[in-house]
Parts: structure tokens; C-alpha cells; sequence
């Protein structure tokens, strides 16, 4: 099978509170280890919140993140980036005082596959959307999208897959 077009994958985890919460992403229609087919993830897009959802505002002396994380393995918590199932990880802050008019929020995306040379190779059939927030429910939901290709799984690639994650 040769290199395919990109084509976008999508997915939402509702948030529970702030307790951590996740759904699996199917890739079985992409990735076939027998028929060496594989999945190369080529960037991240992230939205934060259902479509019109308000961000709920903070005190002042205190701050909200709500925090996603893609991995190839399924969790019962936030792992970081040492942990070799992660793919994509990132987070909303937000602060600010509620009797102002100004509030801070930032936004980051701490590890994307479009920040490595040749993207992120995903062999399992199935990945991991999760997310968590700390202080308070900051949005309902966490959306993800992802552009990817479907290639065959050749010596080099392989090579590459066992020595970086799964």
C-alpha cells in the first residue's frame, strides 16, 4: 500500500468535573498489523468547549486548566511526556477576576506530532482521548483533530514504532 492523502480523524471527550475522564478512538480501519498497514498522525488541532459553552470565570486568587492528553495506551490518569504511549498532550489555563472585565487565558499544546520531522506512527487499533481539569469545570468537552496518512509498515518504520512507543 502506497503513502495515502491525509484525511482528518475526529473525536470528543466530555469532561467529567474535574474528575479524569477518556474514550478510545477506533483505528482499525486504518491500521492493520497483519497486512501491515499503519496510521502516521501528521498534526494536532484542538478545540476546548461545545460550540457556544462559556468558559466558567475564576477567582482571582485562584486559577482553572483543563488538560487533554492522546495516548496509544488507555490511562486512569494524566501521564506526561516521559510516558511512552503519549502522542499529543496540552492545556487551557485560565485566571482571572470575576468583578473585572479582564481575564487571562492561555492556551498551549505542549507535544504535537507536527513538531517531529516525520510526524507521530501509530500501530495500535485503538487510541486514547483523555482530559482532566484542576480547580473547577472549566469547559464540557474536549474536541481533537487529526490529519493523517495510512502507509505500509516497512523495516525502517518499524524499527522506528518498537523503539519509541508501543
Amino acid at each position: 500500500m502506497a503513502k495515502s492523502d491525509s484525511f482528518f480523524i475526529r473525536a470528543s471527550v466530555p469532561t467529567n468535573n474535574v474528575t479524569f475522564n477518556q474514550v478510545a478512538i477506533d483505528l482499525g480501519a486504518y491500521v492493520d498489523a497483519l497486512g501491515k498497514s499503519v496510521l502516521r498522525l501528521h498534526s494536532t488541532a484542538v478545540s476546548y468547549g461545545s460550540p457556544l459553552n462559556k468558559i466558567t470565570t475564576v477567582p482571582s486568587s485562584d486559577h482553572a486548566v483543563c488538560a487533554f492528553q492522546l495516548t496509544t495506551q488507555s490511562q486512569a490518569s494524566m501521564v506526561n511526556a516521559t510516558n511512552k504511549s503519549t502522542i499529543s498532550t496540552g492545556q487551557l489555563l485560565v485566571s482571572g477576576d470575576p468583578t473585572q472585565v479582564i481575564v487571562s487565558i492561555s492556551e498551549s499544546l505542549d507535544i504535537a506530532p507536527q513538531m517531529w520531522k516525520g510526524g507521530y506512527l501509530v500501530g495500535v487499533e485503538q487510541i486514547y482521548l483523555g482530559v482532566d481539569q484542576v480547580t473547577t469545570d472549566v469547559v464540557d468537552e474536549v474536541t481533537i483533530v487529526l490529519e493523517c496518512t495510512v502507509e505500509t509498515l516497512n523495516a525502517s518504520a518499524a524499527m522506528a514504532l518498537a523503539l519509541s512507543q508501543q
